[in-house]
């Protein structure tokens, strides 16, 4: 299975971090049965970002519960080391991992690394480094991921500058490359960066903020398709 299996068109991916982890199990279910079926995972190691957010025990708990209704686990490794992560991220279940440029030595290493493990594998880029930077990878990666706010926390806007970003990104990377934005996705911009190139957007406080994450997430699929 692939990337090109696993999704629509376009996706809208519920970012997990935002869920109310007392009801984490019930929500991504209801979500499921919305029509999600791809889930965001940011895993934050308290070093590349500040908080500790998401780890392997939460992937593996997971697990089950997405693949047995044919949902795959997205997993954005905010780490300081992403070659140390990705095997226990595959054992535990997840269906691809996404590490930052900034972190990794030999980014040609790391996306080996990530297929060796039989996982899928994509590429970040924070809101300050340039997308030239993903230079020998560009063509490597099954997805790759455009910051559009600074790492770490949720519940920020969208950084303007990010709209330009990714048709700057849409044009480097291959045709065959999924093209992933991650910050500030609400309602009142799902559709411009949708239109500048995303094929995969990642909505987290628009969706768990809301009174009905199953409700607000219809909305922003509604506004995509």
């Amino acid at each position: 299975m692939s990337w090109a299996q696993w999704t629509r068109e376009v996706e809208v991916e519920p970012s997990i971090y935002a869920a109310d982890f007392c009801r984490l199990g019930s929500q991504v279910e209801a979500l499921m049965d919305e029509g999600a079926r791809v889930f965001h995972v940011d895993v934050g190691d308290g070093h590349f970002i500040p908080p500790v957010t998401i780890g392997s025990v939460v992937v593996e708990a997971l697990a089950p519960l997405v693949h047995q209704r044919e949902g795959r686990l997205d997993c954005h490794l905010m780490v300081t080391n992403p070659d140390e992560q990705i095997p226990l991220m595959a054992a535990a279940g997840a269906d691809s991992v996404t590490f930052h440029i900034e972190a990794s030595p030999d980014p040609v290493a790391t996306v080996a690394l990530a297929r060796r493990e039989g996982v899928g594998v994509g590429v970040t880029l924070n809101p300050d480094t340039a997308v030239t930077a993903l230079g020998p990878v560009a063509g490597l990666v099954d997805l790759a991921l455009l910051m559009s706010v600074v790492p770490g926390y949720s519940g920020q806007r969208l950084l303007p500058e990010s709209i330009a970003r990714l048709r700057e990104l849409r044009e480097l990377v291959a045709p065959t490359c999924r093209v992933q934005v991650d910050g500030g996705i609400g309602a009142d911009n799902i559709a411009a960066v949708q239109e500048a190139g995303a094929q995969l957007i990642v909505a987290g406080s628009a969706i768990f903020g809301a009174a009905d994450p199953s409700g607000a997430y219809g909305e922003l699929v509604d506004l995509v398709h």
